[in-house]
């Protein structure tokens, strides 16, 4: 079997060149009939699963992730096929991935600059379905600096366009925060780092549709249910 880092080592040719270490854009990872495979099971799942946030709403596989670890659930195969796809890249340092947010991104609504933190492997990997949208990058406040306005610690830009995988690992991930703005569109400018791989030029103008997300991660710290029900 390749090992895991000689299969990433596949995806230089994917590195944004202009971003800090490391970002890959993989364009046109999954074919149209995948994302139409994906996108009907997304919305063939029960209400229940749903959970409404201000400016998105989202689903959980895999189980809830928690500093004392998670208590894995079942991933269903829908989208255990893709964790095994993007783990066999070498994303997850040979692990497999074992969480799955799905998040649904109206036209107009986005997600405040964040970090994904502490309890995940440090790589997250992102497929799109349904629309493109632009993830910005942020410097964080660091501690006893004046507050910044959000516009001065803003760095780069990614445009990601549907169908396609995002995997962002060291200063992309561990360093700065990311986050998406609330709106109908975007005009694209040269801060837009990945134009070219993404098949775009400064100037375009995207009008965002509705935008369904796989944020696929690998949680290292999993507890077994015996040991939560206090079974021997």
């Amino acid at each position: 079997m390749e090992h895991p880092a000689c299969i990433l080592e596949e995806l230089k040719r994917f590195v944004v060149k202009d971003a800090p270490q490391t970002a890959y854009y993989v364009p046109d990872f999954i074919s149209e009939e995948e994302e139409s495979y994906l996108l009907q099971q997304v919305y063939k799942s029960p209400r229940t699963k749903w959970t409404q946030l201000s400016g998105r709403r989202l689903q959980n596989w895999g189980g809830s992730p928690h500093p004392k670890g998670m208590l894995a659930e079942r991933i269903p195969d829908w989208l255990q096929a893709h964790c095994e796809k993007i783990s066999s890249l070498g994303a997850f340092g040979g692990q497999t991935a074992n969480h799955v947010l799905v998040n649904e991104y109206k036209a107009g609504e986005g997600i405040m600059p964040h970090e994904d933190g502490s309890l995940y492997h440090p790589t997250v990997t992102t497929i799109s379905l349904g629309s493109h949208t632009l993830l910005d990058f942020y410097w964080p406040v660091a501690e006893g600096e004046a507050p910044q306005t959000e516009e001065n610690r803003y760095l780069l830009s990614l445009l990601v366009r549907p169908r396609s995988l995002l995997i962002l690992q060291d200063h992309m991930y561990r360093r700065l925060l990311h986050g998406i703005q609330g709106r109908d569109g975007d005009s694209l400018t040269d801060r837009v780092v990945n134009l070219s791989a993404a098949g775009a030029r400064p100037g375009d103008t995207l009008t965002r549709g509705t935008r369904v997300s796989l944020t696929i991660r690998h949680v290292p710290k999993v507890m077994k249910t015996k040991l939560v029900l206090g079974r021997k």
